[in-house]
């Protein structure tokens, strides 16, 4: 390659000529001296390498000895020939051609190649080497080796013309090469066989001598290797073979032409003993019958050619001589053959194969060629590139003329005519006569075999005389039958062919005796005796039998597939008879498949595939029959789908069989003929056909197959239709329809997600077609096209108000509207859930049509596509669809779907992009009708604020626009003031206060009075607060807030103070909300500038409020209803949190006192009436599904009540709430409170659960308190026994009803593996309850004291509560709980995961549902870690290697690092102070240092945490110790160990402990001797209980465990009884 790459071909001679010389030498170097242990070192380099170098350098030093003679010119050759000989003359150069390695035999013949080519006469001169090296090599069977001996043999053969002088024919060669062929050729004949011809042709004849001898020795052994297994088991070996035996058979055959008797008999022997051997191995094998027969054709052919050349007449006797003995050998075999015993169908297709080939010698050579295969694609007038053959049972019947192969049979009789020679065509036709009558004569016994054979027969040499000779000896049949004229007796009487149809064909037909393809062909066959009318009559006639319908599929069939028998029935075809039955046949099919719908039949199937041969292409761009049954076929098969369809659209699952079968119809007829779609009924086929693809499966009840099918003939016609039509789309054809049907689906049609999705996508792809295919000139079809899919503006009109308004009440609770009047009932049944309203499938559809027209960069001249409705007007009708699934989406979840639909295809942006003037269209509507037009163009306004081509002052001009106000003018504002500029804010300010001030009676109510001026102030309100926190014009406010105090004094009826609000008037309640809102911003932003008759207003106002709408609040009110109680509760929040958090600067700026005015006497009013409220809502849920203003109400009174201070919470007053058998050492009023808000954790409402949360979450730390008193009370009366204290019965029945449903629903999933709650799922409230119930808890057991924690945590292990909480939570927690943004690498210490983040449950915490659970698991683990690491440890050491791995792999991740950090930095921050002993801490190594010293002793501790803190334990090692025993020093360790690992506290608690018991020890007090410790490590008493034997004192507690575990009351000591 390098050498090639450093000259170009005309100079690579002339390089190495250049150096040829020290070429020579280095590969004579190589070649005759050089060895393995020369070329590398033996020291070095191992045996094995050694060798295989040595072996590639010898063959590469052959082989390029080789290309230097191949290179170098003859002159420059010459010079090297001294040198070559020298070469030549050693005898190590000859003993390679017998080396070991098959790769140097092979360079080394390839050598000697070279030099017969190029130095002929060297090799002359070494022939006594030369000839014997080569000629003894010829049985190397090695696949390397092979192909260069033999080539070496030919060329040494040619170059040495005495090299038999040099070696032993008979004694060397032949028997090594009777044992190749003998075998064969082992697998390498395609090497070998090809070289005999040339190799026998250079044998003189004193070798050959015997002829007789050596020819019967040569062929029989070429037969044997012919028949070994490998060369059977290869077609290539096999042919190889043949070919060779034929070849070497004609050179013997016309090497012995003359007429003695040696000659003759050598003639003889070679055909019969040879040839016909050969034929009937043949026979018997199928796999030799290609080859064999084909070159048997060509033999016969070559001698035919011999035998008529005259010039040569010698040759040309000899050969007439031998045909005619052949023919009558062949004829012998083959009828032997047949009337064998063990005739077999193998046997008489071989028969009939080299009959049919020796008919036509001229295609034998064509397949013995062997040509290379092409693979191409095409595509045929643009429709081939959809898949055709997608399970297309049809698939096969179209066919062009001029791609299809030569027929075999009729069309060769023609042609054979013409060149036929009498020395073939009379042997072999007598021979097929003969064979046919052996046919009919055996028929009886083996009819299906003999019949095939005859059939092909029959059809392969169709002749009266063949008739003639199959009719003898049979009685003249009557073929009268077949006439309708009588001058017609005549003709088709005296034809044999019809008599053999009348006489048997028919017969078999009847009797269906075999295969009906056989019987057809030999029906052709009798067609081709026949005249034209004669055809016609059979033909006829045929059809009308019993199998008439069989007959005609099998008859069309093969026309369809061979050309020359398609024009000897193209009359026929073209007739009405056929015609009329083919259009009858199709109207049974229709009829059947959509009565029975069963699946059809064989010959129903064939039925279908008969109408599939009607409608496909033929030759001449015309269809098989006539034009005016293919439409009347396609106009049933289009009121098959349509019409019946119509009325029962489930019937397509039940006739989809059929189905199938009319699609397969449908796309071979649409890639027929160009202009097949110029039909109407066509077109109309082309419709249905798209009707059913844009419906959904749900509707259609079609399977995905069936749809594959409907979708593939659907766009092989639209692909038609388009390249058909060039463009020109006829009106009220397929387009014009299929838009005026989309129009009405998404206008009538209830469609869900998935149908709408169906129906876009078929859109796309019809409007994808169009524009492909779509010239400019026919720009003015797709505008109409659009045109009849665009509502008018009244059916824009309908759409829109068919569109719920469910949605208003949710804008109004949200403070985006503002009404004073009644909003529509919000019941669920309004709208269904399931479905996408009209408008919306409408807006989407014309959305998507015209993007996509855009994304064609096709644009019309005028912006207008409908005489009324403009492209931005379509955009705004978007938008407006848009909002309201905004809106909705909280209220169904098929909304939801929708939307997050749109939103991915985008198609907000390309909208803006597309419409410029959408903006005015959507703030003219707004203007209009106010409402969700407002919202849209607020949200319109919003995304697209920061385009540099936006002024918002272009739309209004000035404020003035927006006077006097309506509801309409009203929303508008409320929704765009945002955007306004601040001196238009500020001039809609001064104009609604000023018509404030003059507001009076039944003005303050209305919305050009007091009620609309009071929205356009609080919407200023909310927006007008600088970055500073400054309010703009806040004298303004305080002056608004006078005004209406001053309507308390003069219009005292329009505040609803006094009434029960048992039916309130919308008027009033709207101005009432304005109010509460205007209250609450000013409590937000201008608190401290409120006087103390205003605050007195505002807390007098709320309470009584409070009490108007106490008695009255339900979820059944009306929206404005719970606007009003929304806003109350909220103005409560408000209050309540801002005197919670009152700062003491902020104190100062409020009136003197009002805080605790606030606190000593509204607080107990107000919450009073609240909480029994919320409960009384709240109890109200029965399991139904709340509605989105059902949730509002529900979170503003959580909201309200859990701002309850602690004191009131104590001390409430709801009504007494007991539970039987529950134990409790809690107040009644507390155990009350329990009892009746625990249990709404189970609630299935979060705002429900999340307030329940938080009241209890300020209870928990106050309930330790009862029973620490109680357990002192037990000590005091000496009770030391073991207490088995349980956490808050209320909260652990919350927990184990919980558990229950929990472990059902866990059943499956194993531990550790990651479960995805949806939010807002029965699932979701479940596990939210019971993490809130256990977060909770932990609260209550942090809150303990180390008495109490020891009491508490032997029962949540006993229970088992807390091993069921950490299997749950380990299928909770994400996989990977860093937080998104942040590293994986748990190795980054800085990175933020669940674990780090400290969130508190907010009850409005919408966008953050899908993590809620993941979130609250991880905070409720870590606590659990935090507060019981002892017990999570004794749990994790209990658990199976499986989930001890899990848990311990995630624990030390991604919590102990935490843990471990927090417990350090506790010691480092720790304010305890202990005598005697300091601690330190050091947060590297994760260690704790403790040093204890007292007069002379001196004690170091050092306590390491683990690396999987907690789960591992922690480990005290011991440092410097002076003066303290050694038993005595592991008593102490033990008790500091114990401590740390096996209760549950802190290492501050446990060095405390420790601490207490080694100065107790030193003041004397001995250490209870069965848990060696001073202080008990659970309930910390010391030592009391004394035996009276040997006076050991012992803990209460561990005696009692010491008897129930022994089971004796002795002493653990002495082994006394114990008093």
């Amino acid at each position: 390659m390098a050498f090639q790459v450093a000259f170009p071909p005309n100079k690579q001679s002339e390089a190495v000529a250049f150096c040829k010389e020290e070429i020579t030498t280095i590969l004579d170097d190589n070649i005759m001296k050089e060895t393995p242990e020369t070329l590398s070192d033996p020291q070095c380099v191992p045996e094995e390498e050694r060798e295989g170098k040595y072996l590639r350098v010898v063959t590469s030093s052959f082989l390029a000895m080789k290309k230097l003679l191949d290179l170098l010119p003859e002159n420059e050759r010459m010079v090297l020939k001294d040198r070559l000989i020298k070469v030549l003359s050693q005898s190590k150069f000859w003993k390679y051609c017998k080396h070991k390695n098959p790769q140097i035999r092979s360079a080394f013949f390839e050598l000697i190649i070279a030099f017969c080519q190029h130095l002929p006469e060297l090799m002359k001169s070494e022939a006594a080497k030369v000839c014997p090296a080569v000629l003894l090599s010829i049985d190397d069977m090695d696949p390397v080796v092979c192909p260069s001996v033999w080539a070496a043999a030919l060329y040494v053969l040619s170059c040495i013309e005495d090299c038999w002088a040099h070696v032993n024919a008979n004694k060397g060669v032949l028997p090594k090469l009777w044992i190749v062929l003998k075998d064969g050729g082992q697998g390498l004949a395609s090497v070998i066989y090809p070289s005999l011809l040339p190799f026998f042709s250079k044998l003189p004849e004193e070798i050959i001598a015997p002829k007789m001898e050596f020819f019967t020795i040569f062929f029989s052994t070429c037969a044997k290797g012919l028949l070994s297994e490998r060369a059977l088991m290869s077609c290539s070996e096999s042919s190889a073979i043949v070919a060779a035996i034929m070849e070497c058979l004609r050179f013997t055959l016309h090497q012995n032409l003359g007429m003695n008797e040696d000659q003759q008999k050598l003639q003889e022997m070679l055909i019969n003993n040879q040839l016909l051997p050969l034929v009937h191995s043949a026979l018997k094998n199928p796999k030799l019958q290609n080859s064999t027969f084909s070159h048997l054709a060509d033999t016969l052919l070559s001698w035919e050619r011999r035998a008529d050349n005259l010039e040569i007449k010698e040759c040309a006797d000899a050969y007439r001589r031998l045909l005619p003995y052949f023919w009558d050998g062949l004829s012998q075999l083959c009828i032997s053959q047949v009337e064998s015993a063990e005739v077999d169908k193998n046997l008489l297709e071989g028969v009939s194969s080299l009959l049919v080939l020796l008919k036509n010698p001229e295609r034998a050579q064509k397949t013995i060629v062997k040509k290379k295969g092409k693979i191409r694609f095409f595509d045929e007038e643009g429709t081939m590139n959809v898949d055709r053959n997608n399970g297309n049972h049809l698939a096969e019947l179209t066919f062009d003329a001029k791609k299809m192969p030569k027929s075999e049979n009729l069309g060769d009789i023609s042609r054979c005519a013409q060149h036929s020679n009498p020395a073939r065509t009379v042997p072999l036709e007598n021979l097929v006569c003969q064979l046919a009558k052996l046919c009919i004569a055996h028929i009886k016994k083996h009819s299906e075999i003999y019949l095939a054979f005859l059939a092909t027969l029959v059809s392969s040499f169709p002749s009266r005389n063949l008739f003639t000779v199959l009719q003898e000896g049979d009685n003249e049949g009557n073929a009268e039958i077949f006439l309708e004229e009588k001058n017609e007796v005549e003709t088709m009487a005296s034809n044999p062919a019809v008599q053999f149809l009348n006489q048997k064909l028919l017969t078999w037909m009847k009797e269906d005796k075999a295969d009906f393809s056989c019987l057809i062909d030999m029906l052709y066959s009798i067609l081709h005796c026949c005249q034209n009318n004669e055809k016609m009559i059979i033909l006829n006639h045929i059809s009308q039998m019993e199998q008439g319908w069989l007959i005609l599929f099998y008859v069309i069939q093969k026309a369809c597939v061979d050309p020359i028998k398609y024009v000897a029935i193209s009359d026929w075809l073209k007739g009405d008879v056929l015609g009329e039955k083919l259009v009858l046949l199709a109207d049974e099919l229709c009829t059947m498949a959509m009565t029975t719908g069963s699946l059809p039949r064989k010959h129903d199937s064939n039925n279908w595939m008969l109408l599939g041969f009607a409608l496909s292409k033929h030759t001449n761009n015309e269809f098989m029959i006539a034009e005016m049954y293919i439409e009347r076929i396609i106009d049933r098969l289009h009121r098959a789908l349509s019409k019946d369809l119509s009325e029962d659209l489930t019937k397509t699952g039940v006739m989809e069989p059929s189905l199938s079968f009319i699609c397969d119809l449908a796309s071979n007829f649409f890639c027929s003929i160009k202009g097949c779609l110029q039909m109407s009924s066509a077109e109309d086929l082309l419709f249905t056909i798209f009707q059913l693809c844009a419906q959904s499966q749900e509707k259609t009840h079609l399977s995905d197959t069936a749809l594959d099918k409907l979708k593939n003939a659907w766009l092989l016609g639209l692909t038609s239709l388009i390249n058909q039509q060039e463009g020109h789309l006829r009106k009220y054809g397929f387009f014009h329809s299929s838009a005026t049907w989309l129009k009405n689906q998404v206008q009538t049609s209830a469609l869900d997600v998935k149908s709408l999705q169906v129906l876009l996508s078929c859109v796309h792809t019809l409007l994808e077609k169009l524009l492909e295919g779509t010239r400019p000139q026919s720009l003015s079809h797709l505008k109409v096209l659009v045109q009849c899919m665009t509502p008018d503006n009244s059916e824009w009109e309908n759409l829109r108000q068919k569109l719920t308004l469910q949605w208003l009440s949710k804008v109004l609770l949200k403070e985006q509207i503002s009404l004073n009047r009644d909003v529509v009932s919000t019941g669920s049944n309004i709208y269904s859930p399931d479905k996408i309203p009209n408008h919306l499938c409408a807006t989407t559809l014309l959305c998507h049509v015209l993007l996509q027209i855009q994304e064609a960069n096709i644009s019309f001249e005028q912006k207008e596509i409908h005489p009324v409705t403009s492209i931005s007007q379509i955009a705004a009708e978007m938008f407006y669809a848009l909002q309201w699934c905004e809106e909705m989406k909280d209220f169904c979840p098929t909304i939801s779907i929708y939307h997050e639909l749109l939103l991915h295809f985008d198609i907000i942006q390309q909208l803006k992009k597309a419409c410029s003037a959408t903006w005015e269209i959507l703030f003219s509507r707004s203007l209009e009708k106010g409402l969700l037009w407002a919202l849209t163009t607020s949200e319109y306004i919003a995304e697209t604020k920061l385009d540099s081509s936006y002024n918002l002052k272009q739309l209004y001009g000035t404020v003035e626009r927006f006077f006097p106000l309506t509801e309409a003018s009203l929303h508008t504002i409320q929704n765009i003031i945002p955007s306004l500029l601040q001196e238009d804010k500020d001039l809609l300010l001064f104009q609604c206060i000023a018509k404030l001030s003059t507001s009076e009676g039944s003005e303050i109510t209305s919305i050009d009075g007091g009620f609309g001026s009071l929205a356009v102030i609080n919407s200023y309100l909310k927006e007008g607060v600088t970055e500073g926190g400054h309010v703009l014009h806040d004298q303004l406010f305080l002056d608004t807030l006078n005004i209406i105090m001053g309507w308390r004094n003069h219009e005292e009826e329009i505040f609803l103070f006094d009434s029960t609000l048992k039916n309130p008037q919308p008027h009033l309640l709207g101005i009432n909300v304005e109010i509460l809102r205007f209250l609450r911003l000013l409590i937000k932003y201008l608190p401290t500038l409120l006087t103390n008759e205003q605050w007195d207003f505002i807390m007098c106002s709320i309470m009584m409020w409070l009490e108007a709408f106490s008695n009255t609040a339900s979820f059944d009110s009306k929206a404005l209803m719970l606007h009003f109680v929304s806003q109350c509760c909220g103005m409560l929040s408000d209050l309540s949190y801002m005197f919670q958090t009152l700062t003491p600067e902020m104190s100062k700026t409020l009136p003197a006192n009002l805080q605790n005015e606030w606190n000593n006497f509204f607080v107990e009013g107000v919450y009073s009436q609240l909480l029994p409220l919320f409960l009384k809502i709240a109890a109200e849920y029965k399991g139904i599904i709340l509605r989105p203003t059902s949730v509002h109400l529900l979170t503003a009174l959580g909201e309200a009540s859990a701002l309850i201070p602690l004191k009131q919470l104590m001390n409430h007053n709801l009504p007494a709430k007991f539970v039987a058998g529950q134990k409790s050492n809690l107040s009644d009023k507390l155990q009350s409170a329990m009892n009746t808000l625990a249990p709404l954790l189970l609630s299935r409402v979060r705002p429900v659960q999340i307030t329940a949360y938080h009241m209890l979450y300020k209870l928990m730390p106050e309930l330790p308190a009862f029973d620490n008193e109680h357990l002192k009370s037990d000590d005091d009366n000496g009770n030391d026994e073991e207490h088995g204290l349980s956490p808050p019965a209320a909260l652990m029945s919350v927990i184990s009803a919980q558990e229950k449903v929990l472990e059902n629903m866990f059943s499956n999933i194993p531990v550790g593996e990651y479960t995805d709650i949806e939010p807002l799922s029965e699932a979701y409230y479940c596990i939210l309850g019971y993490l809130l119930g256990w977060k909770l808890l932990l609260i209550f057991f942090k809150a303990s004291p180390s008495e109490l924690r020891a009491i508490y945590a032997p029962y949540l292990r006993d229970s088992k509560c807390l091993h069921k909480l950490l299997q749950n939570l380990f299928r909770l927690m994400p996989e990977n709980p860093t937080l998104p943004g942040q590293c994986t690498d748990s190795a980054n210490k800085g990175q933020r995961t669940l674990f780090t983040e400290k969130r508190t449950i907010f009850l409005q915490e919408i966008k953050a549902l899908h993590t809620e659970i993941p979130r609250l698991a991880c905070v409720v683990y870590y606590s659990v870690l935090e507060d019981l690491p002892a017990t999570v440890r004794l749990w994790w050491n209990n658990q199976d290697k499986r989930v001890s791995s899990t848990v311990d792999k995630y624990t030390s991740k991604y919590v102990s690092n935490i843990l471990s950090s927090q417990e350090i930095a506790a010691v480092q921050t720790s304010t305890q102070i202990f005598k005697s002993m300091v601690v330190k801490a050091r947060p590297v190594a994760r260690e704790v240092l403790a040093i204890y010293s007292v007069d002379d002793i001196f004690i170091e501790l050092v306590i390491q945490l683990p690396t999987n803190y907690p789960l591992g334990s922690i480990t005290v090692e011991s440092g410097k110790r002076v003066g303290v025993a050694v038993q005595q020093w592991r008593n102490w360790m033990l008790q500091l160990n114990t401590f740390l690992n096996l209760q549950n506290g802190s290492i501050m608690e446990g060095l405390a402990l420790w601490k207490t018991n080694v100065d107790k020890r030193f003041e004397g007090i001995e250490e209870c001797m069965i848990c060696f410790s001073v202080i008990h490590g659970s309930n910390y008493s010391l030592p009391r209980k004394a035996c009276r034997t040997c006076k050991k004192k012992f803990h209460s507690a561990c005696l009692y465990r010491w008897f129930t575990s022994s089971n004796k009351s002795t002493c653990p000591l002495c082994r006394e009884t114990f008093f």
